[in-house]
């Protein structure tokens, strides 16, 4: 018997004791590998973007973040960022564009009809320059919601966006509450993760084909968590298999179960989960490719980034295909 396997302390600590969470003070999203080698990713606890450098060393690249969750990098290397509204006050709601080299920050989007956004979640940048991004809302202050709904936009304009519009191209009662999204290679397909932790909610992931002017059409079901915690972040392979970061250790809620344990699920695109790779952190957020051959895949799941070597290539926008 290990002499180490006791109990509580009896007498000084109540029977029925649970250890709680004060305080969260870390929540790491949003990975974005840059050529460079630098990997930008988002703690949304602690309102600022981290940057890790290729020797590993991490640093604050932006001290007040607005409540940043996802980051991107467009086809010119700029980094794109979802300015949310959860984990506390100071978010500011809007999507925004940072030239790495001088810092300047660009607002893109911070309203839809007149009306703020809720909390921008996640986002991807098309060969066309398009910006698409989800747009939910999982925080406690619903009252602050201006939007009646969450959707997906698209915004539109070219690689500059002058003249720029946004579109509302995915709302509910279609899609339940989006998530992680991911766009192919050829621009002809969009990716969704649907992830409702309520009663009934959608823990999915859904395809749509996307034409030339970019409206969605055709939603199908590619991969469906059941009543598990579902997808967050997603990533495409150059192979064009979804890499998923989905999963709990432990249940948070009577409408969830622990079968989907914590890790990135790798899906095809006709929908066969082709494996996991087990992560034992809670949460696992999202996910991006970099390194050299864009192979190195990088993971944020609660207070870690972490890292594994794969044996596919990874899709991103930026550094351009080839290069």
């Amino acid at each position: 018997m290990n002499k180490y396997d006791v109990g509580l302390p009896e007498g000084l600590v109540p029977a029925d004791a649970k250890v709680q969470t004060a305080a969260g003070v870390c929540f790491l999203e949003g990975p974005a590998w840059h050529p460079s080698g630098d990997v930008y990713f988002s703690d949304i606890a602690g309102n600022r973007i981290l940057k890790r450098s290729a020797d590993g060393l991490v640093s604050v690249f932006r001290a007040d973040s607005g409540r940043t969750n996802g980051n991107t990098f467009d086809g010119q290397g700029r980094l794109i960022s979802c300015e949310g509204s959860e984990f506390g006050p100071g978010g500011r709601r809007r999507l925004v564009r940072t030239t790495i080299e001088t810092g300047e920050i660009e607002v893109l989007t911070d309203r839809f009809e007149g009306k703020r956004y809720n909390a921008p979640n996640d986002v991807c940048v098309d060969t066309r320059g398009r910006i698409w991004f989800t747009d939910p809302y999982y925080w406690t202050d619903a009252g602050s919601l201006e939007l009646d709904h969450q959707s997906v936009y698209c915004l539109e304009g070219g690689s500059e966006l002058k003249g720029n519009t946004v579109r509302r191209v995915a709302t509910q009662p279609e899609i339940g509450r989006p998530n992680g999204i991911a766009i192919s290679p050829d621009a002809k397909t969009l990716y969704l993760v649907d992830n409702h932790n309520g009663p009934g909610g959608n823990r999915k992931i859904w395809a749509f084909d996307v034409s030339d002017d970019g409206t969605l059409s055709g939603q199908r079901l590619v991969f469906d968590f059941g009543r598990g915690r579902g997808g967050d972040g997603m990533r495409l392979d150059r192979a064009g298999n979804l890499w998923i970061a989905a999963g709990v250790h432990k249940i948070r809620s009577q409408h969830e179960t622990e079968e989907v344990q914590t890790g990135v699920y790798v899906v095809s695109p006709e929908g066969k989960l082709l494996g996991r790779i087990p992560i034992f952190e809670d949460v696992i957020t999202n996910l991006c490719f970099g390194g050299p051959e864009m192979k190195t895949l990088f993971v944020t799941a609660g207070k870690f980034l972490f890292r594994i070597e794969t044996n596919t290539v990874g899709y991103a926008l930026w550094p351009p295909l080839g290069k």
